[in-house]
């Protein structure tokens, strides 16, 4: 066989994607001095698909979006703003950016890692919130290690 005759096209399918680019913006975020975890409830009864607590005490929230059809038909990203400093969306490389708003931040990401194409706005987060908030993402992470 001839090596040009050999065309190979990876398509991905939506939670392979998912996955993905949830283990790189976790990546980046370990890159960045964040403490990440995956797959956290928040107070109102929504799931951030990554937390992460920085060196300062900040926390971030980014929404993994997975393809235009996630993004359009699931809104409750705006709900995720109360419990964390800076937001931001993390998708694919291939994900069109121009579908997002300008507003949160922006995370292109795949699986070994990732890149802040647009920082998020900071909205700092009041003290009572931000020591509750601190208290259950410690706690989470500890009582995840006892299950592994």
């Amino acid at each position: 066989m001839v090596a040009s005759a050999l065309h190979l096209e990876l398509v991905f399918s939506r939670p392979e994607t998912t996955l993905s680019v949830t283990r790189g913006a976790g990546r980046l975020m370990l890159d960045m001095g964040y403490a990440p975890l995956l797959e956290v409830c928040l107070p109102n009864g929504r799931r951030a698909d990554v937390m992460a607590l920085g060196p300062k005490g900040d926390i971030v929230i980014c929404e993994v979006k997975s393809g235009v059809d996630d993004y359009r038909v699931d809104r409750k990203w705006q709900e995720y703003g109360p419990y964390c400093d800076a937001f931001y969306f993390a998708v694919a490389p291939e994900f069109p950016q121009t579908v997002l708003p300008d507003e949160p931040g922006l995370i292109v990401a795949d699986g070994f890692g990732g890149a802040v194409v647009r920082e998020a706005p900071v909205t700092p987060l009041a003290p009572a919130r931000r020591k509750a908030l601190t208290l259950a993402f410690a706690r989470l992470g500890a009582l995840r290690t006892m299950r592994d």
